[in-house]
């Protein structure tokens, strides 16, 4: 785990540059938004990547939810801010890539 800022970071494959702007972006909304807004804080974060980094951004904000995804390598944050859970990731056309890995495989050509 890391932490910077009263962040916790609970996992994460993005480069650090990207990470630290997930983080100041989830400030910003916790202190635009009411804390009960979870919608408006996700929307917030989710247009500010869209708008840095092209669409396709995900971004779920809350106390307590579940979770099953695929997303783009390099794209995933999960992170903790005061009493609010974060989960960014983008969507991409490599999801299928970034499935295999992240468990491992391999894939060979056949001739």
């Amino acid at each position: 785990m890391f932490e910077e800022k009263g962040v916790v970071v609970r996992g994460t494959d993005m480069p650090k540059k990207m990470q630290l702007h997930a983080m100041e972006l989830a400030h910003k909304a916790l202190d635009l938004h009411q804390p009960s807004d979870c919608g408006s804080i996700a929307r917030h974060i989710k247009q500010e990547l869209d708008e840095a980094y092209g669409a396709a951004w995900q971004c779920v904000a809350g106390g307590d939810f579940g979770s099953c995804i695929t997303y783009m390598s390099g794209s995933f944050i999960f992170f903790h801010v005061e009493s609010m859970e974060f989960l960014v990731f983008k969507q991409g056309k490599d999801a299928h890539e970034s499935r295999e890995e992240a468990i491992g495989v391999q894939l060979k050509q056949r001739i």
